[in-house]
């Protein structure tokens, strides 16, 4: 694995920025390190993200700032090389063609969006970001698998995937020990239900989470120059969700970025076992750097 040198300071983070953060002097964003609690620049977190080979930025699909922060990092990064390619929670990999297709600017919008929309929904939503990887020629990842079957999964337990569906996924485990358990009732606010039910749906995401890793590996092995910027779910993104996955399967550098999301991952209770960077949220005018 290739790696990245860049050196990265950190500043003081105001103790009323924790306290609060509301009002018009706040609509800039702020981002804080993980294991300080300190604030950083913009300037001084691409720095570090720069040391990185994959880095997670986490989402909730829906909100259309955390696309905002994810779209200005990856210029920032893709400004300072091009060897810069984008993950997608949001794309199956055996849509892989079509992602292709549309960076190479083969393939119309009216042509895409059928595509996309197979794969994924709330295209306003992501749109500039898939603008931008066109535009600039950034490769698009495809990461996902097919949504029957984790959904399967989640309803019926890992041990009852045909045999043969099991070798096509690479014979892979899927065993729920109870930190993960834990990590996947914080993550998700608490949903899945309980029992067997809930043990079933965390194997879903667990499968999930395996998978989309074992794909970053493939895509890493075969362009060892290029960094990926990797846009998942927050759950996903987590260190305890993909990247861990990933550590099992690969010796590579990594870093986490969280949106603050309250009552999951927020100013007060964010650490660096959860992520190594929290954008706060401080309004609209906060999510761009």
């Amino acid at each position: 694995m290739m790696s990245f040198f860049k050196g990265m300071t950190v500043a003081l983070f105001s103790c009323a920025l924790v306290i609060s953060v509301t009002g018009p002097s706040f609509a800039h964003p702020h981002i804080i390190n993980a294991s300080t609690k300190a604030e950083i620049s913009p300037q001084e977190l691409i720095q570090d993200l720069q040391k990185a080979q994959v880095i997670f930025i986490g989402e909730f699909h829906d909100h259309r700032g955390h696309h905002a922060a994810q779209l200005d990092v990856i210029s920032a990064l893709q400004n300072q090389d091009d060897r810069l390619a984008v993950g997608l929670e949001m794309f199956r990999r055996d849509s892989q063609h079509a992602l292709d297709q549309w960076v190479e600017n083969q393939l119309t919008e009216s042509e895409f969006l059928p595509i996309y929309e197979d794969n994924w929904s709330m295209w306003p939503n992501y749109s500039a970001i898939f603008e931008f990887a066109r535009d600039r020629g950034t490769k698009l990842i495809g990461l996902n698998i097919s949504r029957d079957i984790t959904a399967h999964v989640a309803r019926n337990g890992f041990d009852s995937l045909p045999e043969d569906l099991r070798q096509r996924l690479g014979n892979v485990q899927c065993i729920v020990n109870p930190a993960y358990s834990s990590y996947i009732r914080k993550a998700l606010g608490g949903h899945g239900g309980h029992g067997s039910k809930y043990l079933f749906f965390c194997e879903a995401q667990l499968l999930w989470d395996t998978m989309m890793a074992r794909h970053i590996v493939d895509f890493i092995n075969n362009n060892p120059d290029y960094r990926v910027v990797v846009l998942a779910g927050s759950a996903h993104s987590w260190k305890f969700g993909i990247p861990r996955q990933l550590l099992e399967q690969a010796d590579v550098s990594y870093r986490v970025l969280l949106p603050e999301v309250f009552g999951r991952v927020d100013r007060l209770d964010v650490n660096e076992e959860i992520a190594d960077y929290l954008w706060l949220d401080v309004g609209e005018d906060g999510w761009s750097l």
